[in-house]
């Protein structure tokens, strides 16, 4: 009763304050469309604010890189959505806000009704649209600084480009219906805009305030119909060309693809049926932007109790150019999942044997790696918190912090199988059959599901370890099962089990625990992913695992920052290839293993080097440790953004360009060459975005450097020796 209590006061208070905030909002000026300078290059002067139409009718997001408005009566809609950067429009017609399924019922909330043209919209129509009064009514707003989502706590031994957790200002727009048996519900649409950055963030709450619970059986949390991107007459919708100019990505993505875009579960391109003038004769053009997780959610919400959304990002695009798309993807990574740009220097080590545990520290301590991860067939469990097992784990964690170590372990979650009771139940077959994304899977939300996570947690806890692998985290299966204790039946088993999977990653980050998770969790807290590979072309002769590797790089950092990723470098054999596929004897194979941790650590990717030990003889540990000091002397530079300058295709040369607008460094390009004669080449150096004007100081390794003339489009050439079968590196200054 306490709880409704304290609900129904601040809902009488927020309207109120609805009542006199709108005159008190700053005016939105029209100076302030002035197309802004390129926030690639400075974003430290874009602050997000939130104002009022000079007529008082509009509410106004505004940043100076987005503008995002909403006429407030007779219901609230988005009116008005522009990319400040290029003045595109991304809004064609009004939508509702959301749309939401409570017992079965659909409802929309907001919107309005009566635009008749839907390929564009007027202002002078705005004020002949009408409310529909079934829909759910806009009452009042609230402004509030951006709070973060993630309370991340950076470690202060974990190196990062970035601590910061972003800022802005969140917009809360809150509705009810005038129906009797929607009474008591509350829905808020926040809109949380960030500075320095074309980003917005949409999610809701529902709130139940009333007497009598409900369930939410789905909800689309954004609904957009923007302009079309083609004028194609005939096709079918997954033919036709999606808008370019808005890019989505929520909090609700997996399926183990190590990208964005495959990962992708809730973004839904729709055709709209009532803009008749579209050119497709068959009204199939993908034009209206839904986004919704595929299953559920179907959770009852209790009185007293709230329902949170997933959460959506939408980043502003202004052109087609894959890098600058991708540099700004980068960027937004940079931003809102900060945690991402730490990128400790570590191994993975294929023992728990504790004297040789203690050895692969020693030799950490005295190459300057900075962490151990104890691998997949090292013999770990980290389901076991028996007290023998926590000791044992708990005096290694502890040698290896005495070192300055960090030191964690793997653990499998998926492609696994319990038992008929934990796993997830086939909703065709009603049994625990092989139909998970990886054959079999456990429930998350099952006994055993639960229990895993819970031991997880006290094992770190207790072992006091900074570092967790998690293979197989939860990749979407859904489950039928009517006996789990964290489900109810199938409708709900997806949300169920996402919202643990993501609970428990937020809750490493909270505690300084690095997560390597091989699926996209990065918005709720997980550090890194995999960079892309085959592992039977570990099995390859080392040769070929060379360029493939670096295939790899170029291929999987296009929307990736280079701490988001990590590489693979089975130091010993791996799922066979004999001694041909085999670095060890790391001293026997010297060349391979300093070109396979210079391109790795050239990128700014940190790779598994699987082994037992990190060197063999005086010789390799010279070897590592001048390559883990080159490394640190530019770590700052290999850790920023990539341009991509040629994909290596083993005939010529290939090669990356770091770049940075501040800093010693601006630049720094790695060029390789994979022929087996010394070549010279002119090369583009595209210097843009390093934010560099006339001259750039170029020097190749460590010799004297040279001013070179930027041209108007931002490139030097440079001229540029690679010995055979080799690889040099350009500083830029």
């Amino acid at each position: 009763m306490k709880k409704i209590l304290t609900i129904l006061l601040m809902c009488i208070a927020q309207i109120a304050f609805a009542q006199t905030a709108i005159s008190s909002l700053p005016i939105w000026r029209d100076e302030q469309a002035n197309m802004p300078e390129d926030w690639l290059l400075d974003n430290g002067k874009y602050v997000a604010e939130v104002y009022r139409s000079k007529n008082s009718k509009d509410i106004i997001l505004d940043n100076g890189l987005l503008r995002r408005s909403f006429r407030i009566k007779p219901n609230l809609a988005c009116i008005d959505f522009q990319n400040k950067r290029n003045g595109e429009q991304l809004v064609r017609a009004v939508s509702p806000e959301a749309k939401i399924t409570i017992n079965g019922k659909n409802y929309k909330i907001g919107g309005l009704d009566g635009q008749k043209e839907r390929a564009y919209l007027k202002p002078e129509w705005l004020d002949h649209l009408v409310s529909n009064k079934d829909d759910f009514q806009f009452k009042s707003y609230i402004i509030n600084a951006l709070d973060s989502y993630v309370k991340w706590k950076p470690s202060t031994q974990l190196w990062a480009s970035n601590k910061h957790q972003a800022k802005g200002k969140m917009l809360t727009l809150i509705f009810e219906s005038a129906k009797a048996d929607l009474k008591g519900i509350t829905v808020k649409v926040n809109y949380e805009l960030y500075d320095n950055i074309p980003l917005i963030c949409k999610w809701l709450t529902i709130e139940n305030s009333g007497t009598m619970p409900f369930e939410v059986n789905a909800v689309i949390n954004e609904i957009l119909a923007v302009p079309e991107e083609e004028s194609a007459v005939a096709g079918t919708t997954v033919q036709f060309k999606k808008p370019h100019g808005l890019y989505i990505e929520s909090n609700y993505a997996f399926n183990n693809s190590m990208t964005a875009q495959l990962s992708d579960q809730t973004t839904h391109w729709k055709t709209d049926s009532a803009f008749t003038s579209q050119v497709s004769y068959s009204l199939l053009t993908p034009c209206v932007l839904e986004v919704y997780p595929p299953f559920g959610p179907a959770v009852v919400v209790k009185p007293g109790n709230v329902f949170k959304s997933i959460r959506t990002n939408e980043l502003l695009m202004d052109g087609y150019d894959r890098e600058r798309n991708g540099l700004s993807k980068r960027r937004m990574y940079r931003a809102i999942a900060p945690w991402t740009t730490q990128n400790p220097i570590f191994m993975h080590l294929i023992s728990t044997d504790p004297r040789k545990v203690r050895d692969a520290v020693d030799q950490c301590a005295t190459t300057g790696y900075e962490g151990i991860i104890l691998s997949f067939g090292s013999g770990i469990n980290m389901e076991d918190v028996s007290d023998e097992n926590i000791r044992t784990y708990k005096e290694l964690a502890e040698y290896a912090h005495k070192k300055g170590i960090l030191f964690g372990g793997y653990s499998l979650f998926s492609s696994r199988k319990i038992n008929d009771d934990e796993d997830v139940i086939d909703p065709k077959t009603g049994k625990a059959d092989v139909h998970a994304l990886f054959g079999h899977a456990p429930c998350l939300a099952s006994n055993w599901g639960l229990q895993y996570l819970d031991h997880l947690k006290e094992f770190m806890t207790r072992t006091g370890f900074d570092i967790f692998e998690n293979d197989g985290p939860y990749a979407g299966d859904v489950c039928a099962s009517k006996k789990h204790p964290g489900h109810t039946g199938l409708e709900d088993s997806q949300w169920a089990q996402m919202e643990l999977q993501k609970a428990f990653y937020r809750w490493c980050s909270e505690r300084s625990i690095y997560t390597n998770v091989p699926d996209w969790y990065f918005l709720d807290g997980s550090n890194k992913i995999a960079l892309g590979y085959r592992e039977r072309n570990f099995s390859l002769p080392r040769e070929q695992q060379v360029i493939l590797n670096r295939q790899n790089i170029y291929d999987g950092t296009w929307e990736k920052t280079p701490s988001m990723s990590w590489g693979f470098v089975p130091l010993t054999e791996y799922q066979g290839g004999g001694a041909a596929a085999t670095i060890e004897p790391l001293s026997d194979h010297l060349d391979v293993y300093e070109q396979l941790m210079m391109q790795y650590y050239g990128a700014g990717i940190q790779a598994c080097y699987r082994g037992p030990r990190l060197y063999d003889t005086e010789a390799t540990k010279a070897v590592v440790s001048k390559v883990i000091r080159w490394y640190k002397t530019y770590r700052d530079i290999l850790n920023a953004d990539v341009i991509h300058l040629r994909r290596p295709d083993g005939r010529d040369w290939d090669g990356i360009l770091h770049v940075s607008t501040n800093g010693a460094h601006r630049g720094l390009a790695m060029l390789y060459n994979p022929t087996s004669a010394a070549i010279t080449r002119s090369i583009k150096l595209p210097l843009y975005y390093t934010d560099l004007k006339r001259t750039a100081v170029i020097r190749d390794k460590e010799r004297p450097g040279r001013s070179y003339p930027i041209d108007v489009t931002g490139n030097v050439y440079y001229t540029v020796d690679i010995p055979a079968k080799g690889y040099t590196w350009l500083v830029i200054e």
